[in-house]
Order: structure tokens, then sequence, then C-alpha cells
């Protein structure tokens, strides 16, 4: 499977309706109740970390399949759903959108208590970093404005992430997934499912940008007049055409220079440690960027990341209306399955066939 992970779809605005949203915040709910019963809370994240698998759960829910709002809405019932049950299933969710995207850090650490605080203080650096990369280290256009932390109390976790590019009327997924030996500065996404690119897209985790992320941790420790220095050569440089976006007059040299004393009086030891910064931010890392490509030949990757299912209908009658009547029932079924299979007296396979017939039925 790719290791890279982004999903690009139409940019959609208002919410699901109430009645719909109780209602996916229920099935998902017992959707994932089960599958922690019949396998394992590790395998929830790997199936969300999916951006194939998610894309498929959330339009089985009833959202629709091709907006934005789907990452958005079925992050929201799985919060729901899965923080109603966090203390017998053992999985918590931080996070969402807008403001509460914010609060993911104190989400966490209210925690602590059952998690411990070492490894609440893993979990909040995890999430911080996860956002630092997508906002960046990848600078692809999308502003980062959703941000999901699926975690559980052994400290396994999982993110989905979304950005919007207001101009293409486009929004952007990102899926991670802790695994041993994870990077979060390496090509650290979990796959891919879109078949859009764009042109000029910093990405300074692709492995073809590992020497350059070394040339950027050097520069950030020297003195802030050094690099200043160095980024006003560039005012006379002939610019390459693809970068016509990184405009020098769109970083506030004022600003860039108490980063850099910043980060120079902090001495980063790896390009990880520059990006965990406080402050450190997209300008920074762009005037680097340029220095260490223009000046030194040492160019970053320019590639864009990307590479290129109905059940219950969609909320705006795509492909065709919600049947309340098909989702309830497939509530109940639900609810019943996940009894008995806490009774002991289902298997994983015929829970799992008899959902299957159910579905292949009503279709």
């Amino acid at each position: 499977m790719l290791r890279k992970g982004v999903a690009t779809i139409p940019l959609h605005y208002g919410k699901a309706p109430k009645w719909l949203f109780e209602r996916m915040t229920r099935l998902a709910g017992y959707i994932l109740e089960l599958m922690v019963i019949e396998l394992c809370e590790d395998e929830i994240l790997e199936r969300l970390s999916d951006p194939y698998w998610f894309q498929a759960f959330g339009a089985l829910l009833g959202f629709d399949w091709h907006s934005s709002g789907l990452t958005t809405t079925t992050c929201g019932a799985i919060k729901e759903a899965l923080n109603a049950r966090a203390s017998e299933l053992g999985i918590f969710v931080a996070g969402g959108k807008g403001s509460s995207s914010r609060k993911t850090p104190s989400e966490i650490e209210s925690k602590s208590d059952i998690i411990g605080e070492s490894r609440a203080r893993e979990l909040i650096y995890a999430s911080r970093m996860v956002a630092k990369v997508d906002s960046a280290a990848i600078q692809d256009g999308f502003s980062i404005y959703h941000h999901t932390f699926i975690f559980t109390k052994s400290g396994s976790w999982c993110v989905i992430q979304q950005g919007m590019n207001e101009k293409s009327s486009l929004a952007r997924r990102y899926h991670w997934k802790s695994e041993p030996g994870l990077s979060f500065t390496l090509e650290p996404h979990k796959a891919i499912v879109t078949p859009l690119f764009f042109e000029n897209v910093l990405n300074l985790v692709a492995k073809e940008s590992q020497h350059a992320q070394e040339i950027i941790k050097d520069l950030s420790k020297e003195k802030a007049e050094v690099v200043l220095k160095e980024l006003n050569k560039l005012k006379s440089l002939n610019m390459p055409s693809r970068h016509h976006m990184v405009l020098l007059e769109d970083i506030n040299p004022n600003k860039l220079e108490r980063i850099l004393l910043k980060t120079y009086l902090q001495k980063p030891q790896t390009f990880e440690e520059l990006l965990a910064i406080e402050g450190v931010g997209e300008k920074t890392i762009r005037a680097l960027a340029l220095i260490s490509e223009l000046i030194y030949s040492v160019p970053p990757s320019w590639d864009d990341p990307a590479r290129f299912s109905y059940a219950h209908g969609g909320k705006d009658g795509i492909p065709y209306p919600v049947d309340r009547k098909v989702y309830d029932k497939s509530i109940e079924i639900l609810e019943r399955a996940v009894k008995k299979a806490k009774l002991g007296q289902s298997s994983e396979n015929q829970i799992l066939r008899k959902i299957n017939e159910f579905f292949v039925k009503e279709m």
C-alpha cells in the first residue's frame, strides 16, 4: 500500500440535518463497537486511516460521497459514538473542525488519568507534529481546518485531517497512523486517493527532500543576520517560473528575524526538532527552502504528494434520498448483533455474513 495519504474532494458548505446526524452516530457506534468486539482496537485505527475505507464508511452512513462535509460529519459522528463508549472500548477521540481542532491537546490531556501523563504528552506531541507537517512541511495551498485525533489506552493513534482551498473549491484530506518506526518527516502519511494533482507543491517530507532538510536545519542554527542576508540575495535572482507563488514580499523580515533568533538559540539537531519549535511555520520553512535551493543548489521536492458506495443514499439525495426506514433497520440489526457478540452467541463470520446479506438484499 502507498504510504502517502491525501484525498481531494469538492468543498461543500452546510451541515447534516439533525435527524441524519443522530442516525449516523448510532449506526457508526454499533459498527465500530462490533469491530472492536470481533477484531481489536488497532484494527479500528487501521481502517479509519485508510482513505478508501473511510470514504466508503462515510457514504455508508448516508453522507454525500463527493462532499468535503463527509470528513467533518463522519468524524463528528465517530467522536460522539466512540466517546460515549470510551470506558468500555478504550478508544478516545479528540479534536474536530475549526475551533474544536484547537482543543485537541486539552482533550488528550483530560484522559491522562487513564492513559498516564507521559503517554498523554507523547500523544499531544504527535497531534501537533501531524498538524505542523501538513501545514508547514507540505505547502500545497490547502489551509488545515479539521483535525480529528483518535487514540487508544495503549498509545496507538490515527489522524484524519482536512484542509481547504477556496480558490479551487476543493478540500484535501490527510490520513496518518502510528506505526513502529514512524518518522514525522519522511514519507509519513498512510495512503492516497486523489486523481487531482497540483504543480509547485513544496513537499519537505518526501524522500527526495532529505538533503534539503539537512540544509534547512543547519540554516536555522545560523545567526539571523546571516540568513536574512542570503534571503535578500534572492531579490536579485531570476526566480524560476514554478516558484511564481513564492513571493519574497510575503515574508515579513522582522517576524522572520524573531523566529530565526529562537531557532539559533535552540539549535535543532533534526528537521523534526526544527518543525516542533513554536512559531516555526509555513513562511519560515518556505524561506529556508528557497535559500537551500536557489543559493546552495539543494532542492527540496516540488512534487505534489498526492497520488492518485452507496448503501443508504446521500444527504443531498445523491444517488438517491436517504431511506429512513432502511437506515433504522440497519441500526436495529447491528444493535442486536452487538448484544449477541457481547454474550458470545455469535462468531465474527456469522455476524459479518448477516450484515452483508442484509445490505445486498436492500441495495
